[in-house]
């Protein structure tokens, strides 16, 4: 029987793609290109092809282990996960093979002094890929080496189980109330589908879960104080020894296990710590650079957060504790600018949403998006898309798969299906997926997004567009690929701003009933709210960001993590407001202890900065300027990691970014501050 994750060429045949297949694809993809590796060794003299034969072998790891990565985060089983799991430590260990090769560090040093300085992409790959011998240990003798493969792939395992004990522990939960007075204002969206679940499993009432919209939504709009406390004690220690589920899934040990393997490898590698390792890669230089970043940020925001605590506690009257703080910031919100959630939802349809956003793209940066029929995909809410140039041309595709469900990971991202290679043995338009967990359609009503929803799919669709619109060539540096990750949420965070634009918001918004858009009195009123409680907005990203580096920066190999301590110390210098004991928020930290923001966390509000100083070139010219978007295009979006990421922001900016920008969006100050 063929098996469908071995064709060489197209999309991926997810409907096809069964666990049984996975071993058997990994371990000959692995016989092959271990063949093919073992003839660029012996090259006898280096050439530019053996760079690229290295970006063909790397890009035929992803063709086969890319789909099953994506499958096991948005339709997980148990069969797909034990097979993810048996073969991961066999994908990572073929990784650190190639990056521990000293024939190919030979290779490409020897390539190195002979490749011209005005072949730039070509010296910037060649450059990546010798960091990148270096950072797994090319040059560490072999007992050193082999210790450190060892690491990399036990630390591999570990974020794995991370993820997946958090998924089973959101998963597990439910919360199934017969009585409706008790779940008073929580928006119908939510009460049809809790109403849905409960008669799917022949019980009467409404059975709510613990994915993401229903408990924000919970936490917003329950006016039962009961419930949304218990949905506060239930998400913060989601697999943790605390909680409805204490210890069913506790992630603690691993979050001490990956710690301590990550500080290990740093050392290994001739750094101090595991953050020196994570910035040998990002745009930020030091570790005393990225604190000072963070404090300064912090000093600026932290009085305007308190001002904005007091004042909700006064609204209120009365202290609040935390599962308050949402319920009543909406209250407050509503009061103050006449807005709520529940009254803009039935603006945003998903269909009109999309919709808008794509006139908006394609108004932008000249492009066509079209929805494509008979794609096989890997469930059916999920939609294909292909994108165009102006002439016709077309550029690449993306998957959409935007509700939330049982065996599907939380959050929201953007991931690569195909990467854009031109390269003599490998030609392919770019591909990504573009996943959210937004609440699916109920009954014969489509599903009606927050105006929180609409930011979040745009940010991602910013990651599609950088992912999607590169013209580099060379897999490696291709989209998102060898961006500093303190520079690739810019594009992101850039596009959000256009979900706040007067000009935007009717493009995207009409009411699912009668069609009508979002009024300009609403609109005028919902930018003037863009800026609501930014000060603890701020803090708490703040928290979460000097957690996570200095977590990584001060390992102690004697003491372990001191997770709770370090944690306590930055909640002290930062947070205004007490937590309860019984708060276990590293154990659900999944972009730090599942995912690749290790020591890195401040780069949502480093790109921020940048997101933030780019808009305001686009505000001084127009929202719609061509030249602008073209400049932001050609210097942002399609130069990839071929050029140094500070280079391409002067060259789109004409400067070094600001903190100014950002800071006067969110009103945090009013008067000009210092540069980054």
């Amino acid at each position: 029987m063929k098996n469908p994750l071995l064709e060489p060429v197209g999309l991926p045949v997810f409907c096809s793609i069964q666990a049984k297949h996975v071993d058997n694809a990994v371990q000959q993809t692995l016989e092959n290109l271990r063949s093919r590796l073992a003839k660029v060794e012996t090259s006898a003299t280096p050439s530019f092809e053996t760079a690229e034969e290295i970006e063909c072998i790397q890009d035929a790891i992803h063709r086969v282990w890319g789909p099953i990565t994506h499958l096991n985060s948005v339709i997980s089983t148990p069969e797909l996960r034990d097979a993810y799991n048996k073969c991961l430590p066999m994908i990572s260990e073929f990784g650190t093979e190639i990056a521990q090769s000293e024939k190919l560090w030979s290779l490409f040093s020897q390539l190195e002094l002979e490749t011209d300085s005005s072949h730039i992409t070509k010296r910037q790959l060649i450059s990546h890929t010798l960091r990148a011998f270096k950072l797994a240990g090319v040059g560490l003798p072999n007992e050193i080496k082999k210790k450190f493969k060892e690491l990399v792939k036990k630390l591999a395992q570990c974020q794995a189980s991370f993820e997946q004990n958090l998924m089973d522990a959101t998963d597990a939960f439910q919360c199934h109330q017969t009585d409706e007075t008790a779940l008073k204002g929580i928006p119908n969206t939510i009460l049809l589908r809790a109403k849905e679940l409960a008669e799917k499993e022949g019980r009467t009432g409404w059975l709510l879960t613990l994915d993401p919209p229903t408990y924000q939504a919970i936490m917003t709009h329950a006016e039962n104080a009961d419930l949304r406390a218990l949905y506060y004690e239930a998400w913060v220690t989601r697999a943790s020894d605390q909680g409805p589920q204490a210890g069913l899934w506790d992630n603690r040990e691993l979050i001490e296990e990956i710690t301590k393997l990550r500080h290990e490898s740093a050392i290994l590698l001739g750094f101090n710590n595991y953050a020196e390792l994570s910035l040998a890669t990002k745009m930020a230089s030091s570790t005393k650079e990225v604190l000072e970043f963070l404090q300064e940020l912090a000093k600026k925001s932290r009085p305007v957060a308190q001002t904005e605590l007091n004042e909700l506690k006064s609204f209120a009257g009365r202290d609040l504790n935390p599962w308050d703080i949402s319920y009543f910031s909406e209250k407050l919100r509503q009061f103050r600018f006449g807005l709520s959630d529940n009254e803009l939802r039935p603006y945003f349809p998903l269909p009109t949403v999309i919709a808008g956003l794509f006139a908006v793209v394609e108004k932008l940066f000249g492009i066509k998006v079209n929805a494509q029929s008979g794609v096989e995909t890997w469930h059916p809410d999920v939609t294909y898309y292909e994108i165009f140039s102006a002439n016709g041309s077309p550029i690449g595709g993306f998957f959409t798969d935007l509700f939330s469900r049982q065996n599907k990971r939380g959050g929201a991202w953007m991931d690569e299906c195909l990467v854009k290679s031109e390269l003599q043995e490998l030609s392919q338009r770019p591909v990504a997926y573009l996943v959210c967990n937004f609440s699916p359609p109920s009954g014969s009503d489509p599903s009606l997004l927050t105006h929180s929803d609409v930011v979040t799919l745009f940010h991602e669709f910013g990651h599609t567009l950088h992912h999607l619109l590169t013209e580099v060539n060379y897999p490696s540096l291709s989209g998102i690929n060898g961006v500093p990750w303190d520079a690739v949420e810019l594009p992101s965070q850039f596009l959000e701003n256009y979900a706040w634009a007067p000009e935007v918001l009717p493009l995207i918004s009409g009411h699912y009933r009668t069609g009508k858009a979002l009024p300009k009195k609403t609109i005028k009123t919902l930018n003037a709210s863009r800026s609501f409680q930014a000060g603890l907005a701020m803090i708490r990203q703040l928290e979460f960001a000097l957690f996570d580096f200095k977590l990584h920066a001060e390992y102690d190999p004697i003491q372990g993590s001191l997770t709770e301590k370090i944690l306590e110390t930055v909640r002290s210098e930062v947070a205004i407001m007490e937590v309860p004991t019984f708060n276990r928020f590293p154990n659900s930290f999944s972009h730090v202890f599942g995912g690749g923001y290790a020591a890195g966390y401040y780069s949502y509000k480093w790109a921020e900065v940048l997101a933030a100083d780019a808009f305001s070139a686009f505000k001084d010219s127009g929202i719609f300027d061509e030249a602008t978007a073209a400049r932001f295009k050609s210097c942002i979006l399609a130069t990839g990691g071929s050029r140094e990421a500070i280079d391409n922001f002067k060259n789109f900016r004409g400067r070094l970014p600001s903190l100014n920008p950002l800071l006067l969006q969110d009103g945090i100050l009013k008067e000009k501050v210092v540069g980054l």
